[in-house]
Order: C-alpha cells, then sequence, then structure tokens
C-alpha cells in the first residue's frame, strides 16, 4: 500500500557524505526524498540506487543552477545541505526564504561574509536552520557535558584539548577539494568546527577572543620532498608510482568510490585522488590555538592531521578538580597500499579500523582520582549519527521511542554554526597576521545574540 510522506525532502550534494542523510530520510516513513540537486547526473544516479534498494521511487534529478525551481516545483519543505562548503550559502539562503526547513552539514559557511548572509536570512524570515554536529550526539560528549554542568570539577577555569588525525584520515583532507582553503576554510573551519562546537557547548559559552599558528609541515609538495614521502605523480589512478604508495586512494578497487567519483569525472573533472605530496595546497596540517571564551575560561587546541593514531584528549581544569577524557578511534594504521573506503574510517563516517577505547576520569581534589562509566558505541562518529538522524527526523523505528528529552539541548542552530565557525575564521586570521583576532569584529552580531 502506498504512502503520503508528510515532508518532500531535497537532498543537494550527492558526494559520499550525503549516503547518511538519504538513506536516513530513506527509511523513515514520515519523510521521502522527492529531489537530489548535484552538478553530476552519474552521483545522483547512484544516490536513485540508494532509494530503490531502500523500496523508495526515485527522486528527480536537478541542476544546480535551477535550485530554486525545483523548491517550487517539486514541492519542497525540507532540504538537505551537503555539498562543497563554500557553497552552503547558495542553497541554505533560497531553501530559508521559500518556508524550506534546512539542515546544513557543518560547517555552516566558510567565511564571515557568508555567514552575515545566512544569519540575516534567518532573521528576516523567522526560518529554521539545523546544523549536524552530530558530536554532539555522542554519548561519551554528552556524559561530559552532564558532569560540568552538574558542577564536578566546579567552575571551568581552563580547557586543554588535543585531536590527532591519522596518516589515513587525515591524509583524505589532502586527496580532495578539502586542500584548497577557498573551498572548505581550511581545517580550522572545516573539521575543527567540531571541536570548537563541543567546547562552547560544553561550556555553555562564547568565544572571545583567538590567537594561534599553524603551518604545512607534513603534505605538499615541499614536505614530502623533505621528508622522502613524495612521489612523482598527480593522482592515484593510472599511475604506476602509486601502485605501492600508502598515501595512494585506489578509487577503482571500491564500488562506492568508483561510482561516486571515477565515474562522475566525465560530468564535472572533480579528482577524489590527487597526490598528497603534490599539487596546489593552500591549507595547514599542524595547527595551534589559544582562545578566551566570555566567562574567562581559556582553551589550549592542537590538531595533527599526521599522526600514527586517531582520536584525542581532553582535560578540563576546574575549582574542584579536573576532568580528563581520551578517545583512541583508531590505535593505528598499518601501511596497506592503495587504501580503499572500507580499508579503515577515511570520512571518519564509520567505525575505524583497530579502534581503541574511552576513558573518563574525575579528579576531585582531596579525593582519589575515580574512573567515569561510559556507554561507547562503535556506530558512525562515535554513535552520534545514528542519534543526531533521530533528533532530525524522528527514530526510523516506529516501536523506538525518540529520545525528545535532551534533544533539543544537543541540536545545533545557525548561532551555534556561527560560533564554531567564528574560531575556525579567527583562527586562520591569525596564521595570516601572527595577531590575535577578536570574535566579535570577525563575525559581528553572532557574539551579542
Amino acid at each position: 500500500m502506498s504512502r503520503t510522506p508528510l515532508h518532500r525532502a531535497a537532498v543537494v550534494g550527492t558526494g559520499h557524505r550525503a549516503q547518511t542523510f538519504t538513506r536516513a530520510l530513506a527509511e523513515r516513513p514520515e519523510h521521502r526524498v522527492a529531489a537530489l540537486c548535484d552538478p553530476s547526473p552519474t552521483r545522483m544516479a547512484f544516490h536513485n540506487r540508494l532509494l530503490t534498494e531502500a523500496g523508495e521511487p526515485t527522486a528527480t534529478q536537478w541542476e544546480p543552477g535551477r535550485f530554486t525551481d525545483m523548491l517550487a516545483k517539486e514541492d519542497i519543505d525540507e532540504v538537505v545541505v551537503t555539498t562543497v562548503d563554500a557553497a552552503h550559502d547558495r542553497y541554505i539562503v533560497p531553501a530559508l526564504r521559500a518556508g524550506c526547513r534546512v539542515v546544513t552539514e557543518k560547517p555552516m559557511t566558510v567565511d564571515a561574509d557568508r555567514c552575515a548572509r545566512i544569519l540575516d536570512t534567518v532573521r528576516e524570515t523567522g526560518n529554521s536552520l539545523t546544523v549536524a554536529f552530530n558530536y554532539r550526539f555522542n554519548p561519551v560528549h554528552e556524559k561530559v557535558r552532564e558532569l560540568i554542568a552538574d558542577g564536578a570539577v566546579g567552575e571551568i577555569l581552563s580547557v586543554h584539548f588535543e585531536w590527532l588525525l591519522d596518516v589515513r584520515h587525515g591524509a583524505d583532507y589532502f586527496r580532495r577539494w578539502h586542500r584548497e582553503k577557498q573551498h572548505s576554510g581550511g581545517l580550522m573551519v572545516h573539521k575543527s568546527s567540531h571541536h570548537f562546537d563541543l567546547v562552547n557547548w560544553w561550556l555553555a559559552d562564547r568565544p572571545q577572543e583567538v590567537f594561534g599558528y599553524g603551518r604545512l609541515g607534513f603534505y605538499g609538495r615541499d614536505a614530502g620532498e623533505r621528508h622522502g614521502l613524495r612521489r612523482d605523480y598527480t593522482r592515484a589512478h593510472g599511475a604506476d608510482l602509486a601502485a605501492d604508495d600508502p598515501f595512494a586512494l585506489d578509487l577503482a578497487a571500491d564500488g562506492t568510490l568508483r561510482a561516486l567519483y571515477l565515474d562522475a569525472e566525465r560530468d564535472d573533472g572533480y579528482l577524489r585522488d590527487r597526490n598528497v605530496f603534490d599539487g596546489h595546497v593552500t591549507i595547514e596540517d599542524d595547527m595551534a590555538v589559544l582562545v578566551r571564551y566570555a566567562k574567562g575560561a581559556t582553551m589550549t587546541y592542537h590538531l595533527t592531521a599526521y599522526s600514527p593514531w586517531e582520536g584525542y584528549r581532553v582535560m578540563f581544569n576546574g575549582s574542584a578538580g579536573r576532568l580528563e577524557l581520551e578517545v583512541e578511534e583508531s590505535r593505528w594504521q598499518p601501511p596497506r597500499t592503495r587504501i580503499t573506503s572500507d580499508s579503515g574510517a577515511l570520512h571518519g563516517d564509520t567505525a575505524a579500523e583497530h579502534a581503541g577505547g574511552a576513558c573518563l576520569t574525575l579528579r576531585p581534589l582531596w579525593q582519589p582520582p575515580r574512573d567515569i562509566p561510559l556507554v561507547t558505541a562503535h556506530e558512525a562518529h562515535g554513535g552520534g549519527d545514528p542519534r543526531m538522524l533521530d533528533a532530525l527526523f524522528g527514530p526510523a523505528d516506529p516501536a523506538r521511542p525518540a529520545d525528545t528529552g535532551t534533544a533539543a539541548h544537543r541540536t545545533a542552530t545557525e548561532r551555534d554554526g556561527a560560533l564554531a565557525l567564528a574560531v575556525g575564521l579567527a583562527a586562520n586570521r591569525c596564521f595570516e597576521t601572527g595577531r590575535p583576532a577578536a570574535v566579535r569584529e570577525l563575525v559581528p552580531g553572532v557574539w551579542e545574540r
């Protein structure tokens, strides 16, 4: 028996990450993917196959230049934006003006002007924008927030946060469009917005001033030659010199990557498997940042994109003690040649190979330390993705009740997206000028809201 969904959705940008949303919407009876929008008919056809495999009708396919026509003609009331980061505002703004509910992948956008345009549109229309900060939904991160909010370590005075991307996941940002800051904002915006949002959320505070240094010290032509890692090829596919290179990505050997990227090259010329030690790279791979928050706390933050293991350590120093979290998302990466998407977490959206564990330790003043029991998940992004999707679209299984009690405080708004973005933009400014940057000057209006 056919059903009439309550919401007709459009997925804009049909790359690898968009699969999460296409499948999620197909699984939920109140939603239907009615339209797809992307420069590549090949990628849209791949997503239509996902829909038919889920027993859903195929969606209509639209070129980006006809996005506003698509909204009207397909009667769209829900838009999911998963395009190249720099293009997010091109779809968020008209979708909000059309009265649609909009969910955008993080980061919300990549620069201050685009951010202001989005915030102005939200204010003018009164419509909703949600930023998909899935790490808020990781149960380990929820436990950290709960302990801080309950005063387990008193007033938070300082935070030390170290995030490590291994030579599989970290390197992947240097194979694709993310390696060009004009498209991604660099790792301070594309990747670290996750982490900056977590700290803003954990502390229930706003970033005020930022200082930092960043450099490209491992990837790129010069560093690759300096460290003896560079091989002379432009992209891995068809290159003999890439055959035994542990940094090379094998698109042809992986069905999903072949369908989404290799087969789609004829549509837009996008190369997904570029040499990480060659070509034009304008983002940093080693970044150190200091942030001061409105209530007085400071954070020291470091992102390394070339580590042998992947994970993070975050420590909160408070007036009543210290809280320490360590998470090993991948303990090491073997030197497997010709990487494919199923040989570890290329994008972070699947459980990593050789995954370790998580340890949360509370160290109160004048008391022995104690380990805090954790609920851990080896699903996508530490269990964050399925919980976020439930909060955004309702549970896929009607027999399982939605977690409505805490979903509201975990769901990120456009203001949350702007405050996380502001830290990354300020860090990028510091990398250029060598001077501190004030958040309120970079993103006017958001700090006071």
